[in-house]
């Protein structure tokens, strides 16, 4: 619980990526030692909000692009958290926990593309 996000992430790419995106609490991600020796992989990182301000036409649209990539990865997690009510769990058993996590995903799934064909 105390280790900050950045610290893990090493474990979470499995070395083939091309592109990373992560919030502005990645920031300096690629200068982390464990990192150094991806050199095909370009990093896709917010900007802080201070920082978005002072950004030029150009710069504030590349930052958008990198929000609405995000956007489509949060979505399933905003109708597990708010439409299915799991932002704060029991806990009651790995097993019964991650299954109910699980169920809630491909439910989230199935509503995201309920809209797709229903278009």
């Amino acid at each position: 619980a105390n280790v900050h996000d950045i610290v893990p992430t090493d474990n979470l790419l499995h070395g083939e990526e091309q592109r990373v995106f992560g919030d502005a609490g990645y920031l300096g991600i690629q200068k982390r030692d464990e990192h150094k020796h991806r050199e095909n992989v370009s990093w896709f990182i917010a900007k802080r909000p201070g920082t978005r301000k002072k950004l030029d036409a150009d710069k504030l649209k590349a930052e958008k692009l990198k929000a609405s990539v995000r956007a489509k990865v949060e979505h399933p997690f905003r109708y597990i958290k708010q439409v299915f009510g799991y932002g704060k769990v029991r806990y009651r058993g790995l097993a019964k926990n991650s299954n109910r996590l699980h169920l809630l995903a491909a439910f989230s799934n199935l509503l995201i593309g309920e809209k797709y064909l229903l278009a």
